[in-house]
């Protein structure tokens, strides 16, 4: 793992337009069957490319690869703020899972803020290089797949699985669909990562103390891990967890989860001794079972969530203050309880 050089730096994007009060998050509206749910206001995936390749050529610091092309040949980038080996890097993967849209949507806000060639980005970018692939499942992402979707609760506007109706997060063994293989030989091995978020959306009904949670987190769990990239996953863990919960209105629990190397929590940590966190916001916007969507009222909270976080461990790692984040929080940190039915990762 690469040293750190400590710098004090003020990192400061806009969420104005996301302000939400106290209390908001883990009690937002549940989909009752009755509510009409849509994909409008999402970002498409011709709006996802033009939207990174503006901010590329907005800012002196941010650059856009291709990494590979999914099932149905759609394009997937990596967007890379700063790209100097000497620095620790942090990738944000999002939307694996096609239907869990709205960690895209805070990324892409993330990306929008790093764009701008203000005084605080421009010492960001000597201190942390600062990556994204912000939608690995494009097919799946608009419901653009090889099977039905007739059951789908909002139509199959999006889905779990890319068009081979493959879960990529059971995929980063044997890497036989294209959006896996081009994230593990185009960004995992072509890039040194010495941090990793994997951003999920679980069930709506999951809480602790009876409380329903705005989501969950998790390091690595599988005794091969080495124990130092353990440790540094916990204290990337500590600082998103510490950055929702200051802000008054997120409830986090911690995400129960297996040991198994095939989903990317486990498998990226053991295979590239990159430190990797789940985190699982709540709610999607599609799926067969009722109990795993969520109203679209809760858009803004979910994505401010995702901004928050995502800011935060930016900031951590550049001035290294995640160093110091206590990982003793994960002691007692409750074990998040199913309300509804079980959430896979």
């Amino acid at each position: 793992m690469k040293k750190i050089t400590i710098m004090t730096l003020i990192f400061v994007l806009t969420l104005s337009m996301f302000a939400l009060p106290a209390g908001a998050v883990g009690n937002g509206p549940n989909y009752n069957g009755n509510e009409t749910i849509k994909g409008e206001r999402l970002t498409s995936n011709e709006d996802l490319l033009a939207d990174v390749q503006r901010a590329a050529e907005r800012s002196d610091n941010i650059e856009v690869e291709i990494i590979g092309q999914s099932v149905k040949g759609r394009d997937i980038p990596l967007v890379k703020f700063g790209n100097n080996p000497d620095n620790p890097t942090i990738l944000f993967l999002t939307q694996q899972h096609g239907n869990e849209v709205m960690i895209t949507e805070g990324a892409l806000n993330v990306i929008k803020g790093l764009s701008n060639n203000n005084k605080h980005n421009r010492e960001l970018a000597e201190a942390v290089n600062v990556f994204f692939v912000p939608r690995l499942n494009p097919d799946g992402a608009v419901g653009d797949v090889n099977f039905d979707l007739s059951d789908h609760v909002a139509g199959g506007i999006a889905t779990r699985t890319n068009a081979n109706n493959v879960d990529l997060n059971r995929d980063h063994n044997t890497l036989a669909e294209p959006e896996t293989y081009a994230l593990h030989h185009n960004v995992l091995r072509a890039y040194d990562i010495d941090y990793l978020v994997d951003f999920h959306h679980q069930g709506a009904r999951s809480g602790i103390d009876g409380k329903l949670v705005s989501g969950s987190i998790l390091y690595p769990t599988n005794e091969g891990v080495d124990p130092e990239v353990v440790e540094m996953s916990k204290q990337l863990g500590s600082v998103m967890y510490d950055a929702v919960e200051k802000r008054g209105f997120g409830l986090l629990g911690k995400y129960n989860g297996g040991s198994a190397n095939t989903i990317a929590r486990n498998g990226l940590a053991y295979e590239y001794d990159i430190a990797t966190l789940l985190f699982e916001m709540r709610g999607m916007i599609d799926h067969s079972n009722p109990n795993q969507v969520l109203g679209q009222k809760s858009n803004g909270y979910l994505i401010q969530q995702a901004v928050i976080s995502m800011e935060a461990a930016i900031n951590a790692i550049a001035d290294a203050s995640i160093n110091e984040a206590d990982i003793t929080f994960w002691d007692e940190l409750e074990v998040q309880r199913f309300m509804g039915e079980e959430e896979t990762e």
